[in-house]
């Protein structure tokens, strides 16, 4: 896998890194979607192997299932996650690798979201599908959850 597959998400948050953190771990659905999306949690089994499960809705009816595992876990530092698998190591139909990662400057973070893909199609896909808007959307509400818990 390159490069070439990868989109990016990158932006300093005005933020210390453990509010972000409490607000992937604690309050996660109050800003993984943009509006009038909504997400609800099903699992969230923060270790290596552990189950990612949130569903998204969206205004006119529609259901869709995130699924997948955790592949690496490092509080506060750097969470990355596939839906390659679903929970006990069930192959699924992989779309992407996804990571979040944390990078302390003071009491800012540097934020980064990657999505990796397998094929050049699907990273195509997932641009046309308004990757750049819609991650940025969603880190901007992480960053203001953050700031609430900060107390920003």
């Amino acid at each position: 896998m390159t490069a070439d597959h990868e989109l990016v998400v990158e932006r300093l948050m005005n933020v210390p890194v453990a509010a972000l953190w409490t607000a992937y771990t604690d309050h996660l659905n109050e800003w993984f979607c943009p509006p009038p999306w909504r997400a609800e949690v099903q699992e969230m089994d923060l270790r290596a192997g552990g189950r990612s499960a949130v569903t998204m809705y969206g205004p006119d009816g529609e259901v869709m299932p995130n699924e997948g595992v955790y592949l690496e876990v490092i509080p506060e530092r750097r969470i990355v996650f596939t839906d390659a698998f679903t929970h006990g190591w069930n192959p699924a139909g992989p779309f992407m690798v996804g990571s979040f990662e944390f990078e302390p400057r003071g009491d800012q973070t540097l934020y980064r979201g990657r999505a990796r893909h397998w094929t050049a199609e699907a990273k195509a896909q997932h641009e046309a599908m308004g990757f750049a808007e819609g991650w940025g959307k969603v880190a901007e509400q992480w960053e203001a959850v953050a700031r609430r818990i900060a107390g920003r």
